[in-house]
């Protein structure tokens, strides 16, 4: 399986950001680390190597980005209206780097989001922000509004709010989406949900179906059994739905 790590400066974020490619054609699958995760936690997780047949067959190339969490969301030495500006600059980076760079890599014009755990609520909100982008959404085992508390999960803006951190929370911004060109937009976009039963974020997953479901853009929610939020269910679940 062909693989390659790459690094550059970013000018949005001030720093070296990294990332490992696999493939050589296919649909461009950009995969959001979890939880303060890291570029290379899919590949250590064997969760690469559940695909690795797409991958070796043209069918599919990946692109693990590294994440800002601990500079951003999870950053608690720093104010939430911080936190929610780094997350932003974090987004620029993806659209303006690394999408022009796959582009570049790979003529395919259909592009994956896709992202587990906290990464789902990157690739979520990345493709429902900029539905143009892209073809297709995968989040697995997501939260879609981080101001709310669940479980242990906390509110990650500390009651923070404006209209960045509105703008940024699929939960809040879709409910009043309006623009018929978005919405058309949206519904074009393959868009996949897959959350365990046990899972605290299995309400934040109904609400944003719900949603959807009112705008009338077309979605698929898959409840797994257990929690199904870890490694081991994250390796079954991407090779049913990339």
């Amino acid at each position: 399986m062909k693989r390659e790590y790459h690094k550059w400066y970013s000018q949005n974020l001030e720093k070296e950001m990294e990332l490992l490619v696999f493939g050589f054609s296919g649909e461009k699958v950009l995969f959001f680390p979890p939880r303060m995760g890291r570029f290379y936690d899919y590949e250590n997780w064997k969760i690469i190597a559940s695909v690795e047949q797409k991958i070796k067959k043209g069918e599919l190339q990946v692109y693990c980005v590294d994440s800002v969490d601990l500079e951003s969301f999870y950053n608690s030495f720093k104010d939430p209206g911080y936190r929610i500006y780094r997350h932003i600059q974090y987004e620029n980076y993806v659209i303006e780097e690394v999408l022009p760079f796959a582009n570049l890599q790979n003529s395919n014009k259909n592009i994956v989001s896709a992202g587990c755990s906290l990464g789902a609520y990157h690739a979520v909100n990345i493709a429902m922000r900029h539905p143009t982008l892209f073809s297709k959404v995968v989040g697995m085992s997501g939260r879609y509004d981080l101001t709310k508390s669940n479980g242990y999960f906390k509110d990650l803006l500390s009651g923070f709010h404006n209209d960045f951190v509105y703008f940024n929370m699929p939960n809040q911004y879709l409910k009043n989406l309006d623009d018929q060109n978005l919405l058309n937009q949206l519904s074009k976009m393959n868009i996949i949900l897959a959350v365990g039963k046990e899972d605290v974020f299995l309400e934040s997953n109904y609400k944003l179906c719900n949603i959807l479901q009112e705008k009338g853009i077309p979605h698929h929610l898959f409840e797994w059994q257990e929690e199904a939020h870890r490694a081991c269910y994250w390796r079954t679940m991407v090779n049913l739905y990339f």
